[in-house]
């Protein structure tokens, strides 16, 4: 028999007498009432409303909305070209833009992350992601001469899209557990490198059927609020650490012992500096690529020379993003899933090791580049492949070494220093290297394409750098494992004791 939550029978159920919780395991029979009615209409809308707020609708949707958060982030470097001809700016003016966005979302990503362990996950979800579309939507009507608006408005986005990275991961870690919650992860982390080769697809191509370069910041702000009505109807608010224990939580930490547990937690410090590696590099190819390889194309006298161009090295960019992100993420789950069996340090060596071979393809980039467009491509395809490994791994480390009651404040917290030390300052660094070098020539198309690659080899060091505290995380990640479960154990409830 099944009831409802507010004591109706639902006609129609399962003859079993049990009930499938959120979590997938089975409670006992709730047995028949003479309080029981059976349902009306509206009941049963309802109940087949709740039917379809499953685990896996949830992590669907929540992964939909990541594909959008990054398809927005990155729908500006898709024009990137056209932005900086329009507003007409430097290379560093144009690196601002980004380092304003990630700067605004790394300030706001604490507080969501505080509010998240706290309050209601997915009404704040909804909410940032309803403004920041209606941001972004506003944004493409900015006139020429206030450029300065244009790129506080990018701020203003930032914000928004804080609010979700810092919190959706943790309900897909209260909603599955092992490897179905690596699995589900991996779905949502591949939203990364999915949105943001969408993003680079949707602002070229927007831009060539429009004729407008600003129709590509029309588009991603419908969706968006699209994604956040699904999230208000059809994800579940799950309990905070209800696959993880089996009694319910009975004291609740401050958010200053929150944060001195974190900064004692040394594979969460080592992990969340790998992280900021991997954002710097990211930030930087993101942003500056897709315009590198347009200047490459000028030496080599093969680029547009019309007023509306269509943007073949965004798309090219964006398609080669899109598969890499998927192979990536696929190959990293699926390897770190083989290497568990023969190491329980499998998953921050699988990062250590796809970090390192990364940065040896990121450097053969800037050395092809200059005389064959097609070898860039196949360096760019194999050095984001290895670098997009560790997204989803990352995330599961977290989940591994960090509390229930504390992981939005610790994935916030991880935001927040992988964006100040990595993309925060990559596409404006990047820029003001690239300007300085220009100085001398800078009427030279040849020094301009080489100019920016010099600058752009910064990254390849840090890739390395990420590596290494990978392979320092790894020493410390079965200590850090042991220890959260032991705190678990201390601040929850035995099963005994929990009221049915």
């Amino acid at each position: 028999m099944c009831v409802e939550s507010d004591g109706c029978e639902i006609e129609g159920c399962s003859s079993l007498d049990e009930v499938r919780t959120l979590s997938g395991s089975m409670s006992p029979a709730l047995k028949s009432s003479p309080d029981l009615h059976p349902c009306q209409s509206g009941h049963k809308f309802r109940a087949a409303l709740l039917r379809c707020r499953s685990p896996a609708a949830a992590a669907g949707i929540l992964s939909f909305g990541n594909v959008l958060n990054y398809m927005d982030r990155y729908t500006v470097a898709g024009v990137l070209f056209d932005i900086k001809r329009h507003y007409d700016v430097s290379d560093s003016g144009i690196g601002l833009l980004q380092t304003v966005f990630i700067c605004s979302f790394m300030v706001a990503a604490p507080i969501f992350g505080y509010l998240g362990d706290r309050f209601n996950r997915k009404v704040i979800l909804s909410c940032g992601i309803f403004f920041w579309s209606i941001v972004t939507l506003s944004s493409s009507f900015i006139s020429k001469e206030y450029y300065w608006l244009f790129v506080l408005s990018r701020g203003l986005v930032g914000i928004g899209e804080s609010s979700y990275s810092s919190i959706s991961p943790t309900i897909i870690g209260d909603l599955f557990t092992n490897n179905s919650r690596t699995m589900m992860l991996s779905v949502f982390y591949l939203a990364i490198p999915l949105g943001s080769g969408l993003g680079y697809i949707l602002g070229a191509s927007a831009k060539v059927a429009a004729g407008d370069w600003h129709w590509a910041l029309r588009v991603s702000p419908l969706l968006g609020i699209t994604a956040g009505t699904l999230i208000l109807i059809f994800v579940p608010e799950p309990k905070r650490g209800i696959v993880d224990q089996m009694g319910r939580i009975r004291t609740r930490t401050s958010w200053l012992c929150d944060m001195k547990a974190l900064a004692k937690n040394r594979s969460y410090v080592f992990s969340s500096l790998a992280s900021s590696a991997v954002s710097f590099a990211t930030g930087a190819f993101g942003m500056w690529i897709p315009l590198y390889l347009a200047r490459a194309q000028v030496v080599q006298k093969t680029a547009c020379t019309k007023e509306i161009c269509s943007s073949t090295d965004s798309l090219i960019f964006g398609v080669i993003t899109c598969v890499t992100g998927l192979l990536g993420v696929v190959i990293g789950a699926a390897t770190t899933r083989l290497c568990r069996q023969k190491t329980e340090r499998a998953d921050p060596l699988v990062c250590a090791v796809s970090m390192l071979g990364s940065a040896i393809f990121v450097c053969l980039i800037f050395v092809v580049a200059k005389k064959s467009i097609v070898g860039a491509y196949v360096c760019i395809f194999i050095g984001e492949t290895l670098l997009f490994l560790n997204w989803a791994i990352t995330a599961d480390i977290l989940m591994f070494v960090v509390i229930p009651t504390r992981r939005a404040t610790a994935v916030a917290f991880q935001s927040f220093t992988s964006h100040l030390l990595g993309d925060a300052g990559s596409p404006y660094l990047i820029g003001l290297i690239s300007d300085a070098l220009q100085q001398s020539y800078a009427t030279s198309a040849l020094w301009q394409f080489l100019s920016l690659g010099y600058a752009l080899m910064l990254c390849p060091f840090i890739i390395v750098l990420g590596g290494m505290f990978f392979l320092a995380t790894a020493l410390f990640f079965l200590d850090d494992r042991e220890k959260a479960e032991k705190q678990l154990s201390q601040i929850t409830r035995p099963p005994s004791s929990v009221k049915v």
